[in-house]
């Protein structure tokens, strides 16, 4: 524990402070602005909603859809989504801090320009997610599938990446510096010999950047 009292997952990542009991929230639209807290909301659909500057803190959603919905500016803490689908969800611009996506969709998921702290994504499809320009610090990604996402020019500290699927994603721009991608997969990745520096990769993985980076390998 640390010296809060808390447990951590994955080694640094504080995770979501919910207490362990906390009441059912009913609610079917949500406006801008507006703030919610403590509760668990199941089992609703908030589809093609639009909204900004939403507050949420300490929240579970379970079983919640969120397609095509926008939430810019949103600020997110202590919150975690159960077996939601936020499929091409925009919630760029937003501020997120201990969260946990476990077993959720965020296809095409929009996060550019976004904050991210002590965040856990599990199990979950990321395919066609937008990071660009995002700030990630102490993230994990595990188990998850991140095909064709793009984290052009974002920033990568303590984040760790641990059996993902990476192919055809786009890291131009990102420095890799303490990133370790030797337990990911992928025949083809977007990155610039430049940002490779500090970066740790598996000896099967080096052929595959070989390719990359256009080099040949003389027998």
């Amino acid at each position: 524990m640390n010296k809060r009292g808390q447990k951590k997952s994955n080694s640094f990542i504080d995770i979501p402070r919910i207490p362990s009991s906390v009441p059912s929230i009913t609610i079917d639209d949500i406006q801008s602005e507006d703030v919610i807290s403590t509760g668990v909301i199941s089992h609703r659909k908030f589809d093609n909603q639009e909204a900004y500057k939403v507050c949420l803190d300490k929240v579970i959603f379970d079983n919640t859809s969120f397609r095509q919905t926008v939430w810019r500016e949103l600020d997110l803490t202590d919150v975690r989504f159960d077996n939601c689908d936020l499929s091409n969800i925009d919630i760029s611009d937003s501020n997120i801090h201990r969260a946990e996506f476990r077993n959720c969709k965020l296809i095409g998921v929009n996060l550019s320009n976004s904050t991210l702290r002590n965040v856990l994504f599990h199990n979950t499809i990321i395919d066609y997610g937008n990071f660009r320009f995002a700030s990630c610090k102490q993230v994990v990604f595990q188990d998850c599938s991140l095909c064709a996402a793009d984290f052009y020019d974002s920033s990568l500290l303590k984040v760790m990446l641990k059996a993902c699927n990476l192919d055809h994603a786009q890291l131009s721009g990102t420095k890799l510096n303490g990133i370790d991608l030797s337990e990911c997969e992928f025949t083809d990745l977007g990155v610039a010999a430049e940002d490779l520096q500090g970066c740790t990769i598996s000896r099967s993985q080096a052929s595959v950047f070989t390719k990359l980076l256009g080099l040949t390998i003389k027998e």
